[in-house]
């Protein structure tokens, strides 16, 4: 139909993610907006079954390297064949956003607007190869101002190699119905929750030995989320050496974790990683949960410690388990620091606010 619009992703991990859960989030507003959705994966089943489920188009390609000819005949034949229509790409990646460049030039399909969000805090290459990349970007997004600034930080005292106006930060959202902070159920002692991927960098070890620290506290732990085996038994055989292994409640990965949300009382992640942008931490918010998390990434462009939760440095075990310990032992405070959470969320972190700036760059 002309003046279709057409709205692709493009996907390469093998895995579910922080940035699949944020392109689903994005295709299912736009399906629902009634565009035609596509996703370019690697054929992922763990990717590519949640956004069939949402009604998104899946295309594959193998995506091997950046001069995946393969890759860039599949995305050159997808725009030809969507002449009609009016097409915007969204790379995740600046490797990605390469093939999409090179199927548009292919395709001669000079009207396709690409744009690519930056996930990492990490600086700029300086290559004549991605300083081309970004030069030819119609937009480039950085999901919070600290990957921002690490990304321009290459080029510091000297002009970007592309212009500064299309740069923008756009923190993330969550594609839920508006909603009141999430009642807490059941009854028993209270309950703390990380949920994430399980890997090296999260700070579980910190975790469980903050769990340690607090075997005379009415403390459960839930940890939510999927590993490596050898890793998940590694982090299983530390709470049995600390002797908190009747503390924690070890549950897989769901992709529904806000309904979990309402069995617990806050939210920790102390990452050592530094976090471009943490979706778990704001899932928190949107329930009305405050939270214990590290300050080494963006966290406290939405957080402020105290008030939404408290921020700890990376890899302190003591003060996370301090931390730990107020929230615990005092009902008032989790009340009042949930409350101040939902309150900005949804004045700073909605999606309304997110969607609408991102159609901008869309259009």
């Amino acid at each position: 139909m002309a003046g279709e619009k057409t709205l692709i992703h493009i996907l390469t991990a093998n895995r579910w993610g922080g940035v699949e859960r944020y392109a689903l989030d994005i295709c299912r507003h736009f399906v629902a907006k009634g565009w035609r959705v596509a996703a370019v994966t690697r054929d992922a089943k763990a990717v590519d079954s949640l956004f069939e489920k949402e009604g998104v188009e899946l295309l594959h390609a193998p995506f091997g390297s950046m001069l995946d000819f393969a890759s860039i005949r599949c995305l050159t034949r997808e725009l030809r064949n969507s002449r009609r229509e009016r097409v915007i790409i969204h790379a995740h990646g600046f490797r990605n956003a390469f093939t999409a460049l090179v199927a548009r030039r292919l395709s001669g399909r000079k009207d396709v607007r690409i744009v690519a969000t930056r996930h990492k805090v990490k600086k700029g290459i300086d290559t004549a190869l991605f300083r081309r990349i970004y030069r030819n970007l119609d937009a480039i997004i950085c999901v919070s101002r600290l990957a921002a600034e690490r990304f321009v930080s290459t080029w510091r005292g000297r002009d970007l190699p592309f212009p500064a106006e299309r740069l923008h930060v756009l923190h993330n959202s969550l594609n839920i119905p508006a909603q009141s902070p999430v009642e807490r159920t059941g009854k028993g002692p209270v309950t703390a929750m990380f949920h994430g991927p399980i890997l090296p960098g999260k700070g579980l070890e910190t975790l469980i030995d903050a769990m340690s620290m607090l075997k005379n506290e009415r403390l459960r732990l839930r940890i939510v989320g999927s590993g490596t085996p050898d890793y998940v038994d590694k982090l299983r055989r530390r709470a049995l050496t600390r002797g908190v292994m009747d503390k924690i409640d070890w549950y897989k990965y769901s992709s529904t974790p806000l309904e979990l949300m309402s069995e617990v009382d806050f939210g920790v992640l102390p990452s050592q990683t530094e976090e471009a942008f943490g979706l778990s931490n704001i899932e928190y918010m949107a329930c009305g949960r405050p939270q214990v998390c590290s300050s080494n990434g963006a966290q406290p462009e939405y957080i402020t410690d105290g008030r939404e939760g408290f921020l700890i440095p990376p890899a302190n075990t003591s003060l996370l388990a301090e931390a730990m310990r107020k929230l615990a032992n005092d009902p008032e405070l989790r009340i009042r620091m949930g409350e101040h959470a939902f309150r900005s969320f949804s004045e700073n972190l909605s999606w309304p606010r997110f969607i609408s700036c991102l159609t901008s760059l869309y259009q």
